[in-house]
């Protein structure tokens, strides 16, 4: 924190100490990408931008290395440890400020990483007034009591509202309902703290953007139906070598020399994957520098990047890949090119194209010196 910000207008805590596994990511939901960042930049930077500063980031036992990427270059933000429930996180979070001593503290869940700034000053504007405010919506749908799996009685819906965050209050006010709050009961948000400990809170209106992440559709839902990528790569001819060609060992005089088994058409289709994804390319994978990979049978790589498309939510739609050489022959060997393919992106054959081409003895394929190949590959969201 910034020697400046001593009793600050207004600080922030974004509760990001869950585990968020519903949403089917590699790793916590506040931490997985969304619309190309980290869910929890997205939310620490509009509170930032809005001129609420410090931001408390209350993050879980062991996470520190992981926060501090997503929120990398950004200043006025300090990680914390959460708790055993959300209530000992925000706990933790508000004991962080209280030497600081804010006049008001917006408290907010990470993973609603869209917040409009109108929000924030409507919030701010209610605490003139009363002690906390929160952000709400209109109920659209009819409601009902449940009685097991029969219908009960009719609920009002005028008289519901929908609850968001960030929740607003005066510092001092909050920081003694959490101090007072039991432990062994749980409440699900802070308004339920604020008004147990007899504090009014007022409603205002909230945005449908702000709409919590929380199931795999939710990170999915905004990726393209259909990504489209391609790949070019090339290897040098040499004695001593043997040629491997999608994963297929060709009878040659010659092989392609390279760090890995040099496999050019795999290469390529990776490259092509990769791109669709946006992943960067295969030399930042596994780049050449690295010893382990020295003679590597490049099906490894391929076998990466179908893991990737399928943590992405996405399945292949098509690879074709087109190998570019004067000799060997690849009609013999097409059929068996195809089938290796598939085998290694678990994907039926007929998703596979394999194709060769000369350049009529132009160029250094022309001449033998080595061996091209592209590829192209759609990627289809599940």
């Amino acid at each position: 924190m910034s020697a400046d910000s001593l009793h600050p207008p207004a600080a922030a805590i974004v509760v990001a100490a869950g585990q968020g596994l519903r949403a089917g990511q590699p790793l916590p939901k506040q931490f997985a990408s969304w619309r190309g960042k980290p869910v929890l930049r997205h939310s620490v930077e509009a509170l930032l931008a809005s001129g609420i500063a410090p931001v408390i980031v209350v993050i879980p036992q062991g996470a520190d290395d992981v926060a501090s990427h997503a929120l990398l270059g950004l200043d006025d933000v300090t990680l914390v440890i959460g708790g055993a429930t959300r209530q000992a996180s925000v706990r933790n979070g508000l004991e962080a400020l209280a030497e600081l001593g804010p006049e008001q503290v917006l408290i907010h869940d990470a993973a609603r990483p869209v917040l409009p700034c109108v929000v924030i000053e409507r919030l701010r504007s209610a605490l003139t007034d009363h002690a906390g405010a929160i952000p709400v919506l209109p109920v659209v749908d009819s409601l009902a009591h449940a009685e097991g799996d029969l219908m009960g009685s009719p609920a009002h819906r005028e008289d519901l509202r929908r609850v968001q965050t960030p929740q607003a209050f005066r510092f001092a006010s909050i920081l003694a309902a959490h101090r007072a709050w039991a432990g062994d009961l749980s409440a699900g948000d802070d308004a339920q703290v604020a008004q147990a400990f007899g504090l009014t809170v007022a409603l205002v209106e909230g945005d449908e953007a702000l709409h919590k992440l929380t199931v795999a559709a939710d990170f999915h839902a905004e990726a393209p139906p259909v990504r489209i990528g391609s790949g070019y790569d090339v290897h040098r001819l040499a004695d001593g070598e043997e040629l491997w060609l999608c994963g297929v060992r060709v009878p040659h005089d010659q092989g392609l020399a390279g760090h890995s088994d040099a496999d050019v058409a795999i290469h390529a289709l990776v490259d092509a994957m990769l791109g669709a994804l946006g992943d960067g390319d295969i030399g930042q994978h596994f780049p050449p520098s690295d010893a382990q990979w020295r003679g590597a049978s490049s099906d490894r790589f391929l076998a990466h990047a179908a893991s990737l498309m399928t943590q992405a939510g996405y399945r292949l739609g098509n690879a074709d890949v087109t190998i570019i050489c004067e000799a060997p022959k690849i009609g013999p060997h097409r059929d068996a090119m195809r089938e290796r393919l598939a085998a290694i992106l678990g994907v039926d054959k007929s998703l596979v194209s394999v194709k060769a081409t000369t350049t009529e003895k132009l160029g250094f394929t022309g001449r033998g010196e080595g061996i091209a190949a592209q590829a192209m590959a759609s990627l289809i969201r599940n």
